[in-house]
């Protein structure tokens, strides 16, 4: 059987791959696959181990609905339309809780970038304005005590919870479809409701799925109900905040900072004005850019492809009712 890659991963994953005796091709271009090259491409394949951007919606799903299995190396499928690929019974799978740990540093990482202008801060160096010492300039703020709220309080969010609470004994309060008892008996962490995580939160950071419900949930309605001090962080999708809202939250002074590891739209253009704010962190999209976690990503992506190949079900699929259908 033959496996399509849309971009070179990581050896332990191809190992896998080969191990099984699957014959694989891997892209190895620097732009995105166009949708109808990607078609033509995966008829020739019996398995597609999706990575990157790539559009897997009805149209596609129609078109390949001889794949034996989609293996996503990612944990967000917003791109993917599931009601379709299960109709078709076409398993798809993706890589939860591998990533949980580095994208939560990454979270912890944009909380203090931006309550100390760390950014902005370094860039000053290279502009030259490095020089006389002024007391009162360019000061941050410090998170000892103040109230973290988690949008999305699943595997990503405890993590970063766990960090927070230890380092800056922060107390948590979280929005979710429905209570976390887990975070609750491990951190006292406290549900609200989404007006309230606003409202209260000095931090918020977002770690919700994007879907209808969630999109640009963070717009300008959202921001200027949180406190003129509040950080705003988000490393689970760009589609979850509203991009310009948000500038203007900021250029406003209606919350203190930002930081980002999600853009909406992605990628985030070169010239755009929140890369030259003082209190905005920006980073491209790395929540999982550890050779450790991008190693486990490809080795979860393999072990689906593999048991897709064996017709077994993936480990990882995201709606178990595609067996039953396929049946």
């Amino acid at each position: 059987m033959k496996v399509y890659i849309s971009r070179i991963i990581p050896k332990e994953g191809i190992e896998i791959l080969q191990n099984a005796g699957l014959e694989i091709t891997q892209y190895s271009g620097k732009t995105e696959i166009p949708s109808t090259e990607l078609i033509a491409i995966c008829n020739k394949h019996d398995l597609f181990l999706s990575v990157g951007n790539n559009t897997i919606d009805r149209t596609f799903l129609e078109a390949c609905k001889h794949l034996k299995g989609i293996a996503l190396m990612s944990v967000g499928y917003d791109r993917v339309d599931i009601a379709a690929a299960t109709a078709l019974g076409i398993p798809i799978s993706n890589t939860p809780d591998v990533l949980s740990k580095a994208t939560s540093d990454t979270a912890f990482l944009l909380i203090l970038a931006v309550s100390r202008n760390a950014f902005y801060m370094h860039d000053s160096i290279s502009k030259k304005q490095w020089g006389f010492f002024e007391p009162t300039a360019n000061l941050g703020i410090e998170l000892y005590n103040k109230t973290l709220g988690i949008f999305g309080l699943g595997r990503i969010g405890l993590e970063l919870a766990m960090k927070c609470k230890a380092a800056y004994n922060m107390p948590v309060i979280y929005h979710n479809r429905k209570p976390n008892k887990e975070a609750e008996k491990i951190l006292g962490a406290k549900y609200v409701s989404f007006d309230e995580l606003l409202t209260e939160s000095d931090v918020i950071s977002v770690h919700a799925n994007l879907s209808d419900q969630t999109r640009e949930i963070f717009n300008k309605d959202a921001f200027s109900k949180m406190k003129h001090s509040a950080i705003f962080i988000n490393t689970a999708r760009g589609g979850l905040h509203n991009e310009q809202d948000l500038t203007e939250a900021l250029e406003h002074k209606k919350i203190w900072g930002a930081g980002l590891d999600v853009t909406n739209p992605e990628p985030m253009a070169w010239d755009n004005p929140l890369l030259n704010m003082r209190n905005v962190c920006v980073l491209p999209h790395i929540g999982s850019a550890t050779i450790e976690t991008r190693a486990k990503m490809a080795i979860t992506a393999a072990d689906n492809i593999v048991a897709a190949m064996q017709g077994k079900p993936m480990p990882q699929v995201i709606d178990k009712q595609v067996y039953s259908i396929r049946k």
